[in-house]
């Protein structure tokens, strides 16, 4: 019992230190464990493969944490049907892209990961539609669509690897990148976050720290081969990179504030005006 209340004491001190300190200082400690955070993972898991895992694993756990909310509270308020149905899209178009090329297990976990947003998005639009924030959640899905298709256009890989399937690779890995901004977007409108929306974000926040880290490691592997291809011409990659930087950094802010409500002992998250 004493080690229990001495360790709960600590805990209680290192709580009061970290709101005690400046935002500036907060984000620069926050860069600090990112960066670190990304050394270990290179240290230790130089495999492309659990990156992968790791980053399926954190995207399932935050669909199980829908599940839970949409069958036990029997409530979506506060979730985007929007993000969901982009979500739907984006994996659908990877999935097509991937047959394409290879047959492997990430065909597999995007099925599954697939057939769980199908779902979601039923519950949403019929079985608990009274509770869906309709009001809130209009973020049109074309103001995301229409610029992830122009860019595709221009930075396609081209007729080499196929334009159809070129096209396809690019516009799921941009529609990605901006996914969540429905959902960011109802949270902003609505003022308040809800505990397991706040989790699911948070969750989503985890996997692209993984998929970045992924391509951090793709970069170091290549020797600088792939910043070269990009000189050559192929503004694929540059548009790859670009997307992941930008849905690592759009999450990154919610998981700033997520951090610091958890550790105020905030039950109900709130943002100020100028996320997102």
């Amino acid at each position: 019992m004493g080690e229990k209340k001495e360790s709960g004491e600590a805990v209680k001190r290192i709580s009061r230190w970290v709101r005690s300190r400046s935002v500036r200082e907060l984000i620069s400690m926050g860069l600090i464990s990112g960066i670190f955070l990304l050394f270990l993972l290179r240290l230790f898991w130089k495999n492309q493969t659990y990156l992968f895992m790791a980053t399926q694993i954190a995207h399932s756990s935050a669909l199980l944490l829908l599940i839970y909310k949409l069958t036990i509270t029997k409530t979506c308020s506060g979730l985007s049907l929007k993000t969901q149905e982009l979500t739907a899209i984006f994996i659908l178009i990877r999935m097509l892209v991937s047959f394409g090329f290879l047959r492997d297990m990430h065909v597999l976990l995007d099925s599954l990961t697939l057939g769980a947003t199908l779902w979601v998005i039923y519950m949403i639009r019929f079985k608990l539609k009274n509770t869906y924030m309709k009001e809130h959640d209009n973020l049109p899905l074309y103001y995301v669509l229409v610029p992830c298709a122009i860019v595709s256009i221009i930075g396609h890989p081209g007729f080499n690897a196929g334009i159809i399937l070129g096209f396809c690779f690019v516009f799921y890995i941009t529609i990605e990148a901006v996914s969540v901004l429905p959902q960011l977007h109802l949270i902003q409108n609505a003022k308040i976050v809800e505990p397991f929306t706040a989790h699911y974000v948070f969750a989503l926040g985890v996997a692209r720290f993984f998929s970045f880290a992924n391509w951090m490691n793709l970069l170091i592997d290549s020797g600088g081969s792939l910043l070269t291809q990009i000189g050559q011409g192929h503004l694929y990659i540059a548009v790859a990179l670009l997307a992941e930087l930008v849905q690592t950094f759009i999450l990154a802010d919610f998981c700033y504030y997520y951090v610091k409500s958890v550790i105020a002992g905030q039950n109900m998250m709130r943002l100020p005006p100028n996320v997102v």
